[in-house]
């Protein structure tokens, strides 16, 4: 530590790291939310922020909070008073890009970085001793579902691939693409198919972006990918039996049966799109759609989905797009837009857009089959690691210039 770091530069560091290893534990977060909003209040935020609102992705996260706000207006809470059942309120988790990103500078950074890591591969060994010891999905006593260990993994994968296809150093490259291989693996023996293939179809995307006009290289690494998947999977019992669980589920579905996996998905996204053709504009109001979903399918399509409850408890509408449309209408729907185009491009303003096209590309294909955005606390991931290669690159571009100058 430097001799001459003052009490307020070390509370802010503090700050910054706890909240980076204690963010997947739900009960931490009540005291690292406030140390970081502290943190930044200390260090003159409230001074900066007319300059950090310049940012086009903060003033996406900003309208999206302010519709969903606005919303309420037309919307309602939980019957039962009970806000943790309200979901749409973990939306406004993406607020905590503003002071996170604002606090972060080059002596800050490897404090960040550090703690980061540390707490990633932490999690990682807990989700992998569960899985190869206790014989378990997820992590349980982080209350981690098997969904959020594999949503995870494959942010790791994405992260770890692009470092692999851009690092100059050939014992960097051996590093991370082994990191690939083991998280592959890991996830691989996950129950989340949907996105353990959104993982897949975002890394060949990432090889295309990288080698698209190199095609011998980029036909030879995407055969690797293909042959390590083949490998992996048939290596993976949990991977075969979810797989043949969608055979079930199709039967299922073919005898008028949606109580499956797939038969609620395609139950509820036909729910809200209904949903949302009744209010296009406005939506149904923040917080009404879930009761929307249990009101109306007693009698929507003479009540063929109207066990669905029993299956499984109405949480939201396994889809981000259809979620935030029911909320605050298309509205909403072109918030989140202008949130995600503006999330790719803070990438691709500081030159790391295939990183941005990568992860943003994980974001969208999973949002199409889970509510992504709001899941677990992964959107806090992705918003670390966004924050922190930005400031990275800044670094490394300020070190450029002045070494040029």
């Amino acid at each position: 530590m430097q001799a001459n770091i003052t009490r307020q530069e070390f509370f802010i560091r503090i700050a910054l790291v706890f909240i980076c290893l204690g963010f997947w534990k739900g009960g931490l977060n009540l005291f690292s939310f406030p140390l970081l909003g502290m943190a930044w209040l200390m260090d003159g935020g409230l001074d900066r922020f007319k300059q950090t609102i310049r940012e086009p992705f903060v003033q996406a996260i900003l309208i999206l909070c302010a519709l969903l706000l606005l919303g309420l207006l037309w919307g309602d809470f939980p019957e039962d008073g009970r806000v943790g059942r309200a979901k749409w309120v973990k939306y406004f988790v993406l607020l905590i890009f503003i002071p996170f990103y604002s606090l972060l500078n080059k002596e800050r950074l490897p404090w960040v970085i550090g703690a980061l890591l540390t707490n990633y591969f932490g999690v990682l060994a807990i989700g992998v001793y569960y899985w190869l010891v206790m014989g378990d999905q997820g992590i349980p006593p982080l209350r981690m579902s098997y969904l959020g260990f594999s949503a995870m993994l494959g942010i790791g994968i994405i992260v770890a691939s692009y470092l692999t296809f851009l690092c100059q150093s050939v014992k960097l490259r051996i590093v991370s693409g082994s990191v690939v291989l083991v998280l592959l693996l890991v996830q691989f023996h996950q129950n989340g198919r949907l996105l353990l293939l959104a993982t897949l179809i975002a890394v060949i995307f990432l090889v295309f972006l990288r080698y698209r006009m190199e095609v011998r290289k980029f036909m030879g690494i995407f055969v690797s990918v293909l042959m390590i998947t083949t490998i992996f999977a048939s290596g993976s019992s949990v991977f075969q039996d979810r797989w043949a669980q969608v055979k079930s589920d199709i039967e299922l579905l073919q005898q008028g049966d949606y109580r499956s996996s797939l038969g609620y998905r395609i139950a509820i996204w036909d729910v809200g799109l209904h949903g949302i053709a009744e209010r296009p504009l406005w939506g149904h109001g923040t917080g009404a759609p879930e009761s929307y979903f249990e009101h109306t399918i007693v009698t929507y399509k003479n009540g063929i989905y109207k066990n669905l409850p029993e299956f499984q408890k109405t949480s939201h509408y396994h889809n981000d797009w259809i979620e935030i449309g029911m909320h605050i209408g298309i509205l909403g729907i072109l918030a989140l837009l202008f949130l995600y185009w503006n999330w790719y491009q803070i990438f691709k303003r500081n030159q790391l857009g295939m990183l941005g096209a990568g992860l943003l590309s994980y974001i969208f294909l999973a949002g199409l089959t889970d509510a992504f955005i709001i899941f677990s606390k992964i959107p806090i991931l992705l918003l670390m690691i966004t924050a922190i290669a930005i400031s990275w690159q800044k670094s490394n571009l300020n070190n450029h210039y002045q070494r040029t100058a």
